[in-house]
C-alpha cells in the first residue's frame, strides 16, 4: 500500500508546502519516519517520508546536498523539513539539489508535530491495508462461483477486475486461450512467453513498455495444464498475489475435474471391456468399484424403492441421484421397471433414508415403499439387496421406509398370502379352542401359547402361567383332543404359534 507526495500537500490541516523538487510529486511513500542521523541511509528500503529538523546537517552547502543526495540513491520519497527550531526556512541550497534531483522536499511548519505526518501517512496506509483486505476476501468467493457457473473465462475476468490488471491465460505451449480485458499488443505477448522457456513454475518480470509480468504455472501433481499471467503497471501486492494463487488453484481443479471424469471412465470402459472379452468373467474389478460403496467397516446397505409405474421410479431415480450429488456422495444404483434399488454405506440409517427421500415430490413419494436391509459385508450384495427387496414389499404404500431390523420375527405377516393362510389355519385349529375357554372359563389358548413360547418347555410355561406342571400337561393333553394335533411335533408347535399370531395380532 501506499500513499503518493501529491496526496500528502493536500492535506490541508498539515499545512505542508513543497519547496523543492516538485517533478517528483508522483513518488508514493510507503512509511513516515522522523530521523536526525546524518547517515540513515544503511537503515531505509525505499518508499519512506523522511522528517528532519536539520539539527545535526553539515553547515556547508555542499554536505548538505550530499545528504540530500544520498537519500535520494536510497530510494526515499521524500523529504519533511521542519521549521522553526534548527533553521527558520528551508536552506535554499537545499531545494536547488531537490529540483536538480527531483526529491520533494516539503517544509514542515513549526505547528505542525511530526507525529501528526507520521499518524496520517500510517493511518492512511493501514485503512488501505483493510480496504485491499475486503476487496480480496470479497473477490476469492466471486472467483469460486466464477469458475462453477463460468468456467476458466468467468475466472480470469474476476482476477482481472479484482487486481485492476490485465489477465492472460495460456496454455502449455503459451498460445493465449482467455484474455481480460483485452488481448494486449503483440510485443507484450512477447515479453509474457519469453519466461517460459526456461521452464519456470513461476516468474515476475518486466515488459519492454515498463509493465510488471507475473506468470503461475498452473498443474495438478506434476500435469501441467498451462499459465495464468497477470500484467500490471506496478508489482503486484502481496494481496494481489493471495488472489492470483486463488485463482490458479481454482483453474487447477476446473483443468483437473474432466481429467479425473476421463480416468474414471477409461476405468469402466476397461473392465466393460475385459467382462466381455474374459471366459470366466472376472468379477473383481467389479467388485473392486462396488468396495466404494462402502463405510469405514467396509459395511453397506442395500435400499430398495418400489413405485407403481417405471416413468415414477425414473423420476425417483433421478431426485435420489441429485440428492446423493449435494451430499457429496457417489452413486451406486440401477432401475429396473418399477423398481429402483441404491447401494448405502451400513452407517447410512433409517434416519437417512428418510431425508434421501424428502427430495423426491409428495406426488410420488404417494406411490412408493421404501425398504432398507441390514449391515451386511461387501460380499454379501445379493442378500443385503434382497432383503430390502422384502421390507419394500411389506412396507406400506406411501408410508415412511421399513428396515429390515423391524421386520424381523413379522416376515410371514408382513405378507397378504401368507396372513391369509395362517388365519384359515387359525380358525381350524384356534378357535375350537378359544371357544371352549369362552363356555367354561378356562385358559387353555393362554396356556398354549405359554407352552409354544417356551419352546415346549414344561417348567418354564408352568412358571408363566403360574400353575403346576402338571396342571400345564392336563391343559395341554386337552388341547390335543379338542384339536386332534400331536403337541410333541415341532412342526405343529411352530404353525400353531403363528396361528395364534396371525389371530391376536
Amino acid at each position: 500500500m501506499t500513499l503518493a507526495v501529491r496526496w500528502m500537500l493536500t492535506q490541508s490541516d498539515l499545512a505542508l508546502e513543497l519547496k523543492g523538487g516538485g517533478q517528483g510529486v508522483d513518488r508514493e511513500i510507503t512509511f513516515a519516519h522522523a530521523t536526525e542521523l546524518l547517515d540513515p541511509f544503511r537503515w531505509l528500503t525505499g518508499g519512506e517520508f523522511i522528517l528532519t529538523t536539520g539539527i545535526r546537517l553539515p553547515e556547508t552547502p555542499d554536505e548538505r546536498g550530499r545528504y540530500l543526495r544520498m537519500l535520494d540513491a536510497a530510494g526515499v520519497a521524500a523529504v519533511g523539513f521542519g521549521t522553526g527550531l534548527s533553521y527558520p526556512e528551508v536552506p535554499p541550497d537545499l531545494v536547488s539539489v531537490a529540483d536538480e534531483i527531483g526529491l520533494p522536499l516539503v517544509e514542515v511548519p513549526l505547528p505542525t508535530p511530526f507525529a501528526a505526518v507520521v499518524k496520517r501517512v500510517m493511518s492512511t496506509l493501514a485503512e488501505q491495508e483493510y480496504e485491499a483486505l475486503l476487496r480480496a476476501s470479497r473477490a476469492q468467493p466471486r472467483m469460486t462461483r466464477a469458475v462453477i457457473a463460468g468456467g476458466a473465462p468467468a475466472t480470469v475476468r474476476e482476477l482481472a477486475v479484482a487486481t485492476s490488471s490485465t489477465v492472460l491465460l495460456l496454455d502449455v505451449g503459451g498460445r493465449v486461450l482467455e484474455s481480460y480485458p483485452k488481448l494486449p499488443a503483440a510485443e507484450v505477448i512477447e515479453d509474457v512467453r519469453r519466461p517460459l522457456a526456461g521452464g519456470a513454475a513461476s516468474s515476475v518480470t518486466l515488459a519492454r513498455s515498463g509493465s510488471s509480468i507475473a506468470v503461475q504455472q498452473i498443474s495438478a501433481g506434476r500435469t501441467p495444464y498451462g499459465y495464468l499471467v497477470v500484467i500490471s503497471s506496478s508489482p503486484l501486492s502481496y494481496l494481489d498475489q493471495i488472489l492470483l494463487g486463488h485463482a490458479n488453484s481454482l483453474l487447477a481443479l476446473d483443468f483437473e475435474k474432466p481429467a479425473r471424469l476421463r480416468s474414471t471412465q477409461d476405468q469402466l470402459n476397461s473392465h466393460a471391456l475385459g467382462l466381455l472379452l474374459t471366459e470366466d468373467r472376472d468379477l473383481g474389478p467389479a467388485w473392486q468399484q462396488i468396495r466404494q460403496a462402502a463405510d469405514s467397516e467396509a459395511m453397506i446397505r442395500g435400499l430398495t424403492v418400489l413405485a407403481d409405474s417405471s416413468d415414477v421410479a425414473s423420476r425417483v431415480a433421478a431426485d435420489i441421484a441429485e440428492s446423493m450429488n449435494k451430499a457429496g456422495r457417489q452413486l451406486f444404483s440401477t432401475v429396473n421397471d418399477a423398481r429402483v434399488t441404491v447401494l448405502l454405506r451400513g452407517s447410512d440409517d433409517i434416519g437417512f433414508v428418510g431425508l434421501l427421500m424428502e427430495s423426491v415430490s409428495v406426488a410420488d413419494r404417494r406411490h412408493l415403499r421404501v425398504g432398507l436391509s441390514g449391515r451386511r459385508v461387501v460380499a454379501a450384495l445379493v442378500a443385503a439387496v434382497e432383503q430390502s427387496q422384502l421390507c419394500a414389499s411389506a412396507a406400506e404404500i406411501g408410508g415412511t421406509p421399513l428396515e429390515f431390523a423391524s421386520l424381523t420375527g413379522s416376515v410371514l405377516l408382513a405378507f397378504s398370502s401368507t396372513r391369509a393362510v395362517l388365519e384359515t389355519l387359525a380358525d381350524t385349529m384356534i378357535t375350537p379352542i378359544d371357544d371352549y375357554d369362552q363356555a367354561n372359563g378356562t385358559e387353555l389358548l393362554a396356556s398354549l401359547r405359554a407352552f409354544l413360547e417356551a419352546n415346549g418347555h414344561w417348567e418354564g410355561a408352568a412358571a408363566t402361567m403360574g400353575v403346576h406342571r402338571h396342571t400345564l400337561r392336563s391343559r395341554m393333553a386337552k388341547v390335543e383332543n379338542l384339536i386332534d394335533c400331536r403337541l410333541d411335533l415341532a412342526r405343529v408347535r411352530a404353525e400353531l404359534l403363528l396361528a395364534i399370531i396371525a389371530r391376536q395380532s
